[in-house]
Formats: C-alpha cells, sequence, structure tokens
C-alpha cells in the first residue's frame, strides 16, 4: 500500500485531489451575463427573478443587468436589487446586449432589433403575440429562443406550465368572488353560500394543474364544483386527489349543458398549448347560462376555451357582457398576483443558470440537459420545434443535428 506524504502544511497529499477536480471545473465554467428587461405592456408586472434569486446568481459568479424600474410592479426598488449585486441600467440597448436576455413576455420585433447575433432569448411563448416578421429577423441573426411553457424532463411534468397554471386556477376563484359581489355589478352572491341557501356552482373545464387548483380552491369555500374534461385519467387523478365531493364528467353534451344552465361561474382551464385535440365550448352551450353569471378564460392568450372568447381582437376589452353573461377574459391571470408568480419562476431559474454556467454555457446546457433543450423552439436560427414551426407555416429541425456538430 502506498505511503501518503504530509504536506508542509501537515494536511496529507490525498486533500489536493479535490481541488485539482475544482480548477477543471472552473475553465468549464463560463460567467454569464444575464439582462433582465422591463415590460412594455401595462398589465405584465411579473418579473422572472427576485431579489434573492439575484444574489445566488451573482454569489454563483454571474452578473444580472436589470433595467430601471422593472421591479416596481413587484414592489422589488432597484435599491433592493443592488444590494443583491445586480448593475442596474436606465436604457433597453444595454439589456438587450446580454448574451442572456430573461423576459416574460415573448420578444417584440423592436426588442430583437435591438439583440446582437446568437443572443439567447427565454420567455413566455405566447405565440399570438409573436409576429412572423419577428422570427424571420430571430433567424438571420441566429437567435436561440427558449418558451418557459415548453420546459419538461419527460413530456408530463412541465414546471413553469405547471407553476403558472396553479397560481392562475386559485386566482381565478378570488376573481370570481369580485366579480360576483354586488360592488362590481355581480348577483351579489356569496361564493359558497351559508346555511339555509344553495351553494355558489362552479364549472372547470380542465383537470389540469389550473383546473385541480381552482377546485380545491372553490370547494374550501363551499361551492359545489362540477369539472369536464376528455381525458378520465386525469378526472380520477383529480377526484382521488380532492375527494368524492367533486363532480366529474367527460364532454358528455347533455350533462354538459345541464351543468352550464346552472352554473354561477364557468373557468375555462384547458391545456391547449402543443395538445393533439382542441375543444372549444359552443356559443350555444354559452347562450343557455343564467344571466349575470360568469366566465373566466384562463387560456384567452393560446385562442380561448369558448367559442366567444376565441379570437379577440387585440385591444378588445378584458371584461365584456355577451348574451348577459359576464365574460373575464384577461391575459396572464398571474400578473394579478406578480409578486408571487415572480418567487416561482425565481425558483425555477435560479438553479438552471447556475447549471448552465457550470457546465459552461448555452450548448454544453442544450446537450447536457434533456428538460432545458424542450423548452428551445429556435436554435442557431433554426425553428426546432414541431409545434411553433406549424404555428407559422414554416419548416421544423431536428436540434441533434445541430448539436452534433458543435
Amino acid at each position: 500500500m502506498k505511503e501518503m506524504k504530509a504536506s508542509p502544511s501537515g494536511k496529507e497529499e490525498a486533500s489536493k485531489i479535490p481541488q485539482e477536480l475544482l480548477k477543471e471545473l472552473n475553465k468549464v465554467r463560463q460567467q454569464l451575463v444575464i439582462g433582465v428587461p422591463k415590460e412594455d405592456c401595462e398589465i405584465e408586472k411579473r418579473l422572472a427573478f427576485t431579489p434573492e434569486a439575484v444574489d445566488m446568481i451573482v454569489d454563483a459568479g454571474h452578473r444580472v443587468i436589470i433595467e430601471e424600474d422593472a421591479g416596481i410592479g413587484i414592489n422589488y426598488s432597484d435599491a433592493l436589487y443592488m444590494e443583491a449585486g445586480a448593475e442596474i441600467a436606465s436604457d433597453k440597448e444595454t439589456i438587450f446586449q446580454c448574451d442572456l436576455i430573461f423576459k416574460i413576455a415573448p420578444p417584440t420585433l423592436e426588442e430583437v432589433r435591438m439583440m446582437k447575433p446568437k443572443t439567447t432569448v427565454c420567455s413566455m411563448l405566447q405565440l399570438p403575440g409573436i409576429s412572423v416578421e419577428t422570427i424571420k429577423i430571430m433567424t438571420t441573426k441566429g437567435i436561440n429562443a427558449i418558451g418557459y411553457e415548453l420546459i419538461s424532463e419527460d413530456g408530463h411534468c412541465f414546471p413553469v406550465r405547471n407553476s403558472i397554471s396553479e397560481i392562475e386556477g386559485a386566482a381565478a376563484i378570488s376573481v370570481a368572488s369580485e366579480l360576483l359581489s354586488n360592488t362590481n355589478g355581480g348577483k351579489g352572491v356569496l361564493m359558497g353560500g351559508v346555511p339555509g341557501v344553495s351553494p355558489t356552482e362552479v364549472v372547470i373545464i380542465g383537470s389540469g394543474s389550473g383546473g385541480t387548483i381552482a377546485a380545491r380552491a372553490a370547494l374550501g369555500l363551499g361551492a359545489m364544483v362540477r369539472v369536464f374534461d376528455s381525458d378520465i385519467n386525469k378526472l380520477r387523478q383529480l377526484q382521488n386527489t380532492l375527494g368524492r365531493s367533486v363532480f366529474t364528467s367527460v364532454f358528455q353534451p347533455n350533462v354538459l349543458v345541464n351543468a352550464f344552465k346552472s352554473a354561477d361561474v364557468v373557468i375555462g382551464a384547458m391545456r391547449y398549448l402543443d395538445a393533439p385535440v382542441r375543444y372549444v365550448i359552443s356559443e350555444e352551450v354559452v347562450r343557455t347560462m343564467k344571466k349575470g353569471a360568469l366566465i373566466i378564460d384562463l387560456r384567452v392568450n393560446q385562442g380561448g376555451c369558448f367559442e366567444t372568447t376565441c379570437f379577440l381582437p387585440e385591444r378588445h376589452p378584458g371584461i365584456f357582457e355577451k348574451y348577459g353573461i359576464l365574460h373575464y377574459c384577461v391575459p396572464n391571470l398571474s400578473s394579478r398576483v406578480a409578486r408571487t408568480t415572480s418567487m416561482a419562476l425565481s425558483n425555477i431559474f435560479t438553479p438552471m443558470i447556475i447549471q448552465m454556467g457550470d457546465l459552461g454555457g448555452i450548448t454544453a446546457m442544450t446537450k447536457a440537459d434533456i428538460g432545458f433543450r424542450s423548452g428551445l423552439y429556435m436554435y442557431g436560427g433554426k425553428l426546432v420545434n414541431a409545434f411553433v414551426a406549424k404555428h407559422f407555416n414554416m419548416p421544423s429541425h431536428d436540434i441533434g443535428l445541430f448539436l452534433s456538430v458543435f
């Protein structure tokens, strides 16, 4: 057996081995320069990072540049971000010259024009908000683009999509409670009712994360809840989670129409992003609802769950009345609770950035992490997601072919 020699400091020579490995790791590590812009959209208050997340990212050796007043919408001042180690920029050009950009709304034409070639931009997908011209300029510049909703380790669990859906499901019940009150012009109905008074009837279309959380919140207030979905396995999972007190059904026409006739609140929470089949509730079914009832569409930025909320013009009011039924179609409901949403996003993105830096950058991260790779819809200016490519009527490419070259 080989004898270990002591170093002059008295430590065994073998203790140097981890340090040597650490030096090799430091050679791979890459400092990332991350830009966080302030969204131009007035209703968009969410941010990808809180000061606590910035502190962890900077501590890992990276730079974070945040646009001035970007955190105001989530009640975080520039001073708090600076204390966490962020740099504050007063102009957007500085932000969009960063190698890695984290924003919420999809990149606009003006923002893409400010980007340098081969920039990586991360945002919500929200395809209706991306123009064909924007995609063409991104192609010319060789941009890498990541859609948060596409990130998935196994094709079943989507961390960002699920977190946003859970927040919006809970927020939908809060909104419903407000809009049913006399103060906001509603019927003056208390969500859930009281002893001696019939409970509010809530119908939820979709039994995914958003629908499940909305059902739980409504049940907690004492409402009668009915959930419809096309997938019997999801309905079974929801009922196992919430118990027999919630009524579940597939889209049986007679059952659905009867539920709509007596409903006080209907919430649309179907999964539409890259879904093989799109289910939309017809206008005839909506017309059967009681006067003064309420529809909340959580998927309006994906085309809508109801025929009355599909294809709304860009500047259409978020709250309107049709057939005597109040429609709440405000995009991105989680912006109402922007601070909570920003915290949830920070929990997902911070480890991802630290891992990306440790691996050596975007290309190494794309090769090593399946979940991250699934989020890419554009790589090197080429569309690499079939669903996105089909939306723009453009060809889709196999990202594996590009990765094998580098």
